[in-house]
């Protein structure tokens, strides 16, 4: 394998520096989000502004992005998010990061602020700044099509943000080839806080990733597990929007700002109410899934419109979250969102909790400017999200997210503010679903599914649970026992994940596994490094401890900020059958997922932890590291 380089931009000095990436750090740091990890905590101190030229926004690929390897398209981008204020951390796929490993980049190393809008562009090792004002304000579609027409015979692969970006919407997205968006957590409004409107990137060679006869097996058999999933088919066929009914039935689906967990109008939105609609498969470089889709309308207010059909948080989010059953009126506003470059998730969760102060009567027609944001509103939705990407109306309150939203309004709001340490929670209910519940909880980025992905809870058998987990109860959803190990174990199968560039739908939702022996097959193949699974989940817990440093530098207490949001304890339900209380049912996981990770009973990793792993003890006000054993 060809050794790739790191390219750090200087925006301030218009300066480009590169780098090799070495074995070493490929074996210690594998990629994407550990590399992006350590170089976080080792540059940015405690006291960045977010929103500053001092922020550091870093892109890397996985250790085996634009490989052989089935599902290898991911790229990680962290920065220090201005939406949560501590670590902030995306992903997305397509065809961008399979370019930007034939270009030879590992990773993308961006300091500093331009004075004037600018693009970056890579063309194989070439990389320079190209100026951006006449792309300044264009939506995302049409930053696109100018950035290719700019370079016509070089077709590059362009990241860009939209409005919502530029306006520093706080949680903008940036979206890239169709449909694929790293859209949590405020990436978005980083790169417009830099003044940087897109990355482009032509990937003139591919690396020289070994292709003999181990390659070719640990390949295919990779890709025979995938296609033989019981639900690989439906995946494939109908996206993640086809579990819509599924987890309706099961009671998981997030309805009217989570005042309930079903919705009325769940069949309409499920995906196999837009296959008829189908005209072909969409999806990321050398997956075999292809779980996206385009569609076309024939008739109604889209006829003859071409759109990407929404994944299944965007349709919970814009759909069942705001009390909204037209599929076709979810597929105009996700794309009115990727249009401005605002997260499906946040966009939607927070029109739902404006939606729910409407109806509680807390916000009246005068405090929204007129609209009425009525339950199901598609129009109103529309002029608020729009407002939000602008900043206008009372869309320029949402734009600072919900927790800060409800700060301003003022009490009862903060009661009904869906989110986790800042960041708006995603589709799935918690109420019966204890390790999602748990995982919210304490995800390094706060409130969201995709980054601990514990399909563990209803994919394993309970006699793998008792044999990994020390418990039965560990599968059975509504249950408290066992989910501190569940969501460790999850938890660090997802950083392994993201730290390769493997999408986790093939590997979790799929296969599901969570050994991570695909994993170190495929590594070993490709890249000659002895990784074992244990060696990957050793890794993987040094990663998640630098994340927990991190963010207790910025400013994590962990008492107050590994929990849940209020509306989830207004009700005397129970979960389940639980014979406990609210809130003590969450309380009891979190000090069990503390005990798991090797952590104190007030979430902080010891000294021991780190003389385990040779991290140096913090600096830069993470003055609360306890000297616990």
């Amino acid at each position: 394998m060809t050794d790739p380089q790191i390219v750090t931009v200087d925006l301030n000095e218009a300066a480009v520096e590169i780098s090799p990436w070495t074995r070493a750090r490929m074996g210690r740091l594998l990629g994407g989000r550990g590399y992006n990890v350590e170089m976080l905590y080792r540059f940015l101190p405690a006291g960045t502004d977010p929103l500053g030229p001092e922020n550091v926004l870093l892109l890397s690929c996985g250790l085996l992005t634009g490989t052989r390897a089935p599902a290898s398209s991911r790229v990680h981008i962290n920065a220090l998010s201005p939406q949560t204020r501590l670590l902030g951390s995306s992903n997305v796929g397509g065809y961008f990061g399979k370019n930007l490993r034939a270009a030879g980049i590992q990773s993308l190393i961006i300091r500093g602020r331009s004075e004037r809008p600018v693009y970056l562009y890579i063309d194989g090792g070439r990389v320079v700044l190209r100026d951006a004002a006449g792309l300044w304000g264009l939506e995302t579609p049409e930053s696109i099509e100018r950035i290719k027409a700019n370079h016509p015979d070089e077709k590059p692969s362009v990241l860009t943000i939209g409005p919502a970006g530029e306006n520093l919407t706080l949680f903008a997205g940036i979206l890239t080839d169709q449909g694929h968006a790293a859209g949590r957590t405020g990436m978005g409004a980083v790169m417009g806080s830099k003044n940087l409107k897109a990355i482009a990137v032509r990937g003139r060679n591919q690396a020289g990733w070994k292709q003999d006869d181990t390659v070719k097996a640990a390949v295919r058999d990779y890709a025979f597990q995938i296609r033989k999933a019981p639900e690989f088919r439906t995946l494939s066929r109908y996206g993640g929007s086809g579990y819509i009914s599924w987890a309706n039935e099961k009671g998981f689906l997030a309805t009217r700002n989570y005042r309930e967990n079903r919705f009325e109008g769940a069949n309409r939105l499920d995906g196999r109410r837009l296959a008829r609609y189908k005209t072909r498969s969409l999806g990321c470089s050398r997956c075999p899934v292809q779980c996206k889709a385009e569609l076309c309308f024939p008739d109604g207010p889209l006829k003859g419109e071409r759109m990407i059909r929404p994944e299944f948080e965007t349709m919970v989010s814009l759909g069942s979250k705001c009390g909204l059953g037209d599929p076709g009126a979810v597929v105009r506003l996700d794309d009115l969102c990727a249009r401005l470059g605002l997260d499906t998730i946040s966009a939607g969760s927070a029109v739902a909790f404006a939606m729910d102060l409407f109806d509680r009567g807390i916000l009246d027609l005068e405090k929204t400017g007129g609209l009425d944001l009525s339950w199901g509103n598609e129009q109103s939705m529309e002029t608020l999200l729009a407002q939000t990407a602008r900043h206008e109306g009372l869309g320029a309150l949402l734009a600072l997210g919900v927790e800060e939203a409800a700060r301003r309004i003022g009490p009862p709001a903060e009661v009904f503010a869906p989110h986790v340490k800042g960041l708006e929670c995603s589709a799935y209910h918690p109420y019966y679903l204890m390790a999602t519940a748990l995982g919210y909880a304490v995800s390094s980025r706060g409130g969201d599914f995709n980054h601990f992905f514990p399909s563990i809870e209803y994919i394993w058998d309970p006699d793998r649970a008792q044999r990994e987990l020390g418990t039965r109860r560990a599968v059975v959803p509504w249950a408290v026992q066992g989910k501190g190990r569940l969501v460790r174990r999850s938890m660090l199968v997802n950083i392994v994940l993201d730290s390769l560039g493997l999408c986790k739908v093939p590997a979790l939702s799929l296969i599901g596994a969570f050994d991570l022996v695909n994993e170190s097959r495929l590594t070993r193949a490709l890249t000659g490094l002895d990784l074992t699974p244990a060696g990957l989940f050793e890794r993987a817990e040094r990663i998640a401890l630098l994340e927990r440093l991190f963010n207790l530098r910025h400013g994590l207490n962990p008492s107050r900020d590994d929990t849940l949001p209020a509306l989830f304890f207004q009700s005397e339900a129970r979960p389940g059958a639980e014979p406990v209380q609210r809130p003590d049912w969450l309380r009891s996981m979190v000090l069990d997922f503390y005990g798991a990770m090797g952590w104190d009973e007030n979430g902080i990793p010891g000294r021991a932890c780190l003389k385990r792993f040779s991290i140096p003890e913090p600096t830069n006000g993470a003055s609360n590291l306890k000297k616990s054993a």
